[in-house]
């Protein structure tokens, strides 16, 4: 019995004594919480995906927004593999980074993330620097040149001209600016923890906050941090500026303005094929091209034009194909030694959409608006109807209630309300003449 009544007395203690301690613990991780909270904050924006105006834009407007709204420094969290725009542009967006008010730290992250090509160079001008295991850096090529800043990497200059480096190779050879030991920044909050005791200018951040619990164990916690990001139409014409988008846009609008054109209205395809027009339009303005690539690529689409009126794909559907697909191979060029070329992939959707779009879906589609079942019998040679609007030398006629693409066979245009003749079959398409003059049938216009 005595057994019984003191285990509870024992079990009560340790449940006591257990409370405490957590009670204990948990006040410090909370001190360390609220102290933290009362730190100034830090400021972060991801760039990623090529360098254009946009992200341009981005930078510049963050590092003018973290000066003045009370942040103690700014992240770039960067993934790029170059930049579309001009080394002028860039030269003054590293003058930019080098002549900021606040502290500026640039973060290759998280793993896999790159930094090459011109952009890398804004590593020269960041204060710190700081890479996650598995990314890399280089591809710079030549120094930009840039008033007050010195693009100088300390040994891994030369390298990063044209190689690359992954974080421990460049850590070994200079060319970051992290004075931690720890063996690279995996994860956004280590990066917070780099910042911390780094002097800017005689002033020292103050990222993190370190306490002590009973146990002796190192509570840490990090000054709070704000996210920015562009807006939404700052993101989709980012996203369409990049060679695979603006290729596809591109196809996909010239490709839904010519199936609108043959369905004589305008409807759903039109609008959807006007506005991926519109915004491939500012893509490729922002890629480099060749210039020469993209007259062909409009002049395939003519060819495949040519051959859709008559309803069959024949020798010009053959000659766009194949001019289409070396027009996709070399519509952008590279810049700074980066092909802006797209993936096997895209192409490869581009160039197949394209053949059975021009091949199997516009012929059936003009075949299925032109047509009817009589398509191609005899009988409708010499049958009368009216024109629709003007054929000269191609327009609308009405036979029997159906719709028909028509062409005149004589020099002299047939104008809209005029009685005509059909004298032929070509296709879809019917061959007319003005009922005042022509052959009563085909056979005596064959003889004549």
């Amino acid at each position: 019995m005595l057994r019984l009544k003191s285990s509870p007395r024992r079990f009560l203690a340790f449940l006591a004594l257990t409370l405490g301690i957590g009670a204990l613990l948990f006040g410090a991780v909370a001190d360390a919480e609220t102290i933290a909270a009362d730190l100034a904050p830090v400021d972060v924006v991801e760039v990623s995906g090529l360098i254009d105006p946009i992200n341009v834009d981005s930078i510049e407007t963050a590092i003018e927004r973290s000066a003045t709204n009370g942040a103690q420094a700014l992240i770039l969290q960067v993934n790029t593999k170059g930049s579309v725009v001009p080394r002028a542009r860039m030269a003054r967006l590293i003058e930019k980074i080098a002549s900021a008010e606040i502290p500026i730290a640039i973060w290759v992250g998280p793993s896999g993330s790159k930094l090459l090509g011109l952009p890398a160079q804004m590593l020269a001008a960041a204060d710190v620097t700081a890479m996650a295991p598995g990314s890399k850096i280089g591809r710079t090529g030549l120094p930009l040149n840039v008033d007050g800043v010195e693009i100088d990497f300390g040994a891994a200059t030369d390298v990063l001209i044209d190689g690359t480096l992954g974080f421990k190779e460049a850590r070994s050879l200079g060319a970051l600016k992290l004075t931690t030991d720890d063996e690279g920044v995996p994860v956004l909050r280590n990066m917070l923890y780099a910042l911390d005791g780094q002097n800017f200018n005689g002033t020292v951040l103050d990222t993190v906050v370190e306490s002590t619990d009973d146990d002796g164990q190192i509570v840490r916690d990090a000054a709070p941090v704000r996210f920015f990001k562009t807006g939404l139409w700052a993101r989709l014409f980012h996203t369409v500026a990049s060679p695979a988008s603006a290729y596809l846009l591109f196809v996909i609008g010239v490709s839904l303005l010519i199936f609108e054109f043959f369905t004589a209205g305008i409807g759903v395809a039109g609008l959807v094929g006007a506005a991926c027009a519109a915004l491939s339009a500012y893509g490729l303005g922002a890629l480099p091209l060749r210039g020469w690539s993209l007259i062909l690529m409009l002049f395939a689409f003519f060819g495949f034009a040519v051959d859709v009126q008559v309803g069959v794909p024949r020798f010009w559907t053959r000659v766009s194909l194949v001019l289409f697909a070396v027009s996709s191979w070399y519509l952008f060029r590279p810049v700074d030694g980066l092909t802006m070329r797209p993936s096997w992939i895209t192409l490869s959707v581009g160039i197949i959409g394209v053949a059975l779009t021009f091949i199997v879906g516009m012929p059936s589609m003009v075949r299925t608006r032109f047509a009817t079942p009589t398509i191609g019998r005899e009988w409708m040679v010499g049958m009368t109807g009216q024109a629709v609007n003007e054929v000269n030398p191609e327009g609308v006629v009405l036979v029997s209630d159906a719709r028909w693409r028509a062409r005149t066979n004589r020099a002299t245009p047939i104008t809209a309300g005029s009685t005509v003749r059909v004298v032929a079959i070509d296709g879809v398409t019917l061959e007319v003449e003005p009922e005042e003059g022509g052959a009563r049938d085909y056979r005596e216009r064959r003889d004549k």
